[in-house]
C-alpha cells in the first residue's frame, strides 16, 4: 500500500508542475451522471489496464479545479423572489415570437422576455438561456468536485480533497454564496403572464447530484482532513431541506411522475440526497420506487425506449436515459440492492436497451454519448465475445483512457495503447525524437509508475 501511495503522489506531482504535457490524456467530457462505489475507489486495488484512465482523472481534476469556484449568485438577472441565492434557469427549448407586437425596431431583451410569446421547439437549444448560467455552473462544479474526490481517493494528495471541499462549501454552505435549497425558478418559461415560476422539467438541472453524493461519501468515508464535521453537517442540513422540497412541492412531484428520462433522473437525485444525509432506507426506497414504477414501462421487448425515441434527438436521449438507469442500478448495488437483471413490463432490461441503442446509427448526433453506458453494461453483464470492446475500439481507440474505464471493470482494453497513462498518438510518433526530460520521457515515467501501482495493488 505504501508503494501505491508514494507512486501515485509522484505521478500527481509531475502533473502539478509539468508544463510539457501537451494536452489532457483524453479531452474532457462531462458525463450526465454516474456513481462509483466509494469502497472501490478508497481500496485502490485497480485493474492493471486502467493506468490511462487513472491518468485522465488526475488531469481532468487539475483542469477543472483551475476554473472554480462557482456560485449560484453569479448571474446577471435577479430571480422573481429578488434573492440571487435562488437557483434560476430558463427553459432551454423555448423560443420567442415577437411578430405580433408590431415593433419596427429591435426590442430590448427584458421586453422580449416579458412580452413576446414563447414556443417550445423540442431539442433546439436557445443560446440566450446561458445568459443565466446557473445550470452550467452547477454542472461544472459537480464535475470538479467529483473528479477531485476521485483523484484524492487515488493519490491521497490533499489538494484534491481541498479543491472538492472548497467548491462544495462555496456552492452550498458559505452564507454569502450558498444556494437556497429549492428549484422553484428552474427552467422558467418566459412570455406574457409567465416567467414567475419554474417548470417540473427544471428538476433535471440538478441531475448530477449522484456525482456530488459520490464525492461526499469518498471524502467522508476516507476521513479526509479537509472534509470537516461542520461541512458534513452543513451538507446534511442543506440536503434535508432540499429533500423536503423535492418530495412535497408541486412542480417537484410532477417530475416524480414523469415516465421518461426526467423520472429516471428524479429518483437518482432523490437517492443521492438521501445518501448525503445518511438515510440509507430513504435511498433504498427511492431506488426501489424507480425500478418498480417508472422503469417498468420505459423499455419495450425489443429494447427500444419509445419515450426517448420520439424526441428530436433520439440517439442522445436513449443514451441519456441509459446513463440514468445505470446510475440508479449502481446506487442500488452500493445499498445492497440488485436491479441489474430487473426487467420491465415487456421482459427487457438495461442490457437489452443498450444492445438496441447500439444498432441505431447516430446520424448527425454525438456518437460518443453511448460510450459510457456501453462500458458500464460490459463490465456488469460481461463481454465474452468482445462485442462491446470491439465496438468501442472501432469508434474510439482512446476509450481505455476515459475515466469511466476505471470503474467499468472488468472490461477489455482491446490491447490499445491508450490504456497506458499519458499516451497520445502525437507523443508516440515523436518519442524517438524527444530529448531526455521531454514529453515522451514523462509519458514513459508515468506509464511505468502507474503500471507498478496496478501491479503492486
Amino acid at each position: 500500500m505504501w508503494f501505491t501511495q508514494v507512486t501515485l503522489r509522484l505521478v500527481a506531482s509531475f502533473l502539478a508542475v509539468s508544463t510539457f504535457v501537451p494536452r489532457l490524456a483524453q479531452a474532457f467530457t462531462s458525463y450526465p451522471d454516474d456513481f462509483v462505489n466509494p469502497n472501490y475507489m478508497l481500496a485502490r486495488h485497480y485493474p492493471g489496464n486502467t493506468g490511462g484512465a487513472q491518468f485522465s482523472i488526475l488531469k481532468w481534476a487539475d483542469f477543472l479545479a483551475a476554473q472554480g469556484p462557482w456560485t449560484v449568485i453569479d448571474k446577471p438577472v435577479v430571480p422573481p423572489s429578488g434573492d440571487l441565492h435562488d437557483y434560476m434557469s430558463w427553459s432551454p427549448y423555448s423560443w420567442p415570437n415577437c411578430s405580433a407586437l408590431g415593433n419596427t425596431t429591435e426590442l430590448p431583451l427584458p421586453q422580449v422576455w416579458a412580452e413576446c410569446p414563447y414556443y417550445l421547439r423540442d431539442g433546439l437549444f436557445n443560446p440566450d438561456v446561458r445568459m443565466i448560467n446557473n445550470t452550467g455552473h452547477f454542472n461544472a462544479m459537480a464535475d470538479a468536485v467529483w473528479m477531485n474526490s476521485l483523484a484524492w481517493a487515488m493519490t491521497r494528495i490533499n489538494r484534491y480533497a481541498q479543491n472538492a471541499a472548497t467548491f462544495l462549501n462555496v456552492w452550498f454552505l458559505q452564507n454569502s454564496t450558498a444556494m437556497n435549497p429549492n428549484l422553484v425558478y428552474s427552467q422558467m418559461r418566459r412570455g406574457p403572464g409567465k416567467g414567475q415560476m419554474g417548470a417540473h422539467t427544471g428538476e433535471l438541472d440538478l441531475k448530477c447530484m449522484a456525482k456530488i453524493a459520490n464525492a461526499i461519501l469518498i471524502l467522508r468515508n476516507g476521513n479526509s482532513i479537509h472534509w470537516t464535521s461542520d461541512m458534513d453537517q452543513g451538507m446534511i442540513n442543506w440536503c434535508q431541506s432540499f429533500i423536503e422540497w423535492l418530495t412535497t412541492y408541486w412542480i417537484a412531484l410532477e417530475e416524480a411522475m414523469a415516465p421518461n428520462n426526467h423520472g429516471s433522473y428524479y429518483y437518482a437525485q432523490l437517492a443521492s440526497h438521501y445518501l448525503i444525509v445518511n438515510d440509507t432506507e430513504g435511498a433504498k426506497r427511492a431506488i426501489q420506487t424507480y425500478f418498480t414504477t417508472t422503469y417498468m414501462s420505459q423499455i419495450t421487448a425489443s429494447g427500444e425506449q419509445p419515450l426517448e425515441a420520439r424526441r428530436t434527438r433520439p440517439y442522445h436521449y436513449r443514451a441519456y436515459n441509459l446513463i440514468a438507469m445505470i446510475t440508479n442500478a449502481r446506487i442500488g448495488e452500493y445499498l445492497g440492492l440488485n436491479y441489474w437483471n430487473w426487467t420491465g413490463n415487456e421482459g427487457a432490461g438495461i442490457k437489452a436497451a443498450l444492445d438496441y441503442a447500439m444498432t441505431i446509427p447516430p446520424g448527425t448526433e454525438n456518437a460518443d454519448e453511448l460510450y459510457q453506458p456501453i462500458a458500464g453494461v460490459a463490465a456488469k453483464y460481461g463481454d465474452p465475445d468482445n462485442k462491446y470492446a470491439n465496438f468501442l475500439a472501432d469508434v474510439d481507440p482512446r476509450y481505455p483512457a476515459a475515466p469511466y474505464f476505471l470503474w467499468s471493470q472488468p472490461f477489455s482494453d482491446s490491447g490499445l495503447p491508450a490504456a497506458r497513462p499519458g499516451w497520445s498518438q502525437k507523443r508516440d510518433s515523436s518519442a524517438s525524437k524527444s530529448a531526455l526530460g521531454g514529453s515522451a520521457t514523462l509519458s514513459a515515467i508515468l506509464s511505468v509508475a502507474l503500471g507498478f501501482i496496478t501491479w503492486w495493488g
